[in-house]
């Protein structure tokens, strides 16, 4: 029976704990920081008729799951499947780096590799055609940061290592495992310094911004039904 060697052991164990605890650490502090300022208040008194701020609080936090919510993606519907093809790839990566090394026969089965396999495959052709729109579209050009640049080349290099760990057979060679779990513990620490942690603020932008609306009356918008000419 194969043995992993110790470096494989100590990268996708304790390697991986380490990292993770830092990152918890940051993000602790982070929402510490967050929850220092006290909320905005409305001086006006409620003008909502059909909705309040509590609803317009929830249907704000859970509009990223209503595609046909908001302009954007209600127009570009292409744009709103990369993006979810491409967080599923991100979830599969980070599920995988808990898998393999503490429960490996749940992903052992050649159906659920070939799986694992496709999304990085489509996460890979999805970050190298965002990649190409932030570089070629002006108008995101002059928005993005260095930052922007290397999170996005780094997720597709992570993309490409789990793609090449998830057979999961270091007794044919350790290097794909090794760097796959190097990255995973290198983005852990790197995460809560970039803008991929805008994940950590969404629940509380978008809770505070429609609890504000909701009070207004204008979110969630009540649509009426069209007229018939």
């Amino acid at each position: 029976m194969y043995e992993p060697s110790s470096f494989l052991r100590f990268a996708e164990d304790k390697l991986q704990i380490l990292a993770l605890c830092f990152m918890a650490v940051v993000y602790l502090l982070k929402i510490r920081w967050i929850l220092s300022f006290p909320p905005g208040r409305d001086r006006q008194a409620t003008t909502a008729v059909f909705t309040n701020a509590s609803k317009g609080a929830q249907y704000s936090l859970f509009n990223i799951a209503m595609p046909w919510a908001m302009g954007s993606t209600r127009d570009h519907p292409f744009l709103y499947i990369q993006f979810v093809i491409f967080h599923i790839g991100v979830a599969v990566s980070i599920l995988m780096s808990v898998l393999i090394p503490y429960v490996p026969h749940l992903i052992a089965g050649k159906f659920a590799v070939f799986t694992m396999q496709g999304i990085y495959i489509a996460a890979v052709i999805i970050g190298l055609v965002r990649l190409a729109r932030r570089i070629s579209d002006p108008y995101l050009r002059a928005v993005s940061t260095p930052d922007d640049y290397f999170s996005l080349a780094l997720l597709i290099v992570w993309f490409a290592s789990g793609y090449a760990a998830a057979p999961n057979k270091p007794e044919a060679g350790e290097s794909a495992l090794l760097i796959y779990f190097i990255l995973t513990a290198f983005f852990l620490i790197y995460v809560p310094f970039s803008k991929i942690s805008h994940y950590l603020y969404y629940p509380f932008s978008r809770w505070y911004l429609g609890r504000t609306l909701g009070y207004r009356g204008v979110f969630p918008i009540k649509r009426e039904p069209r007229a018939h000419v």
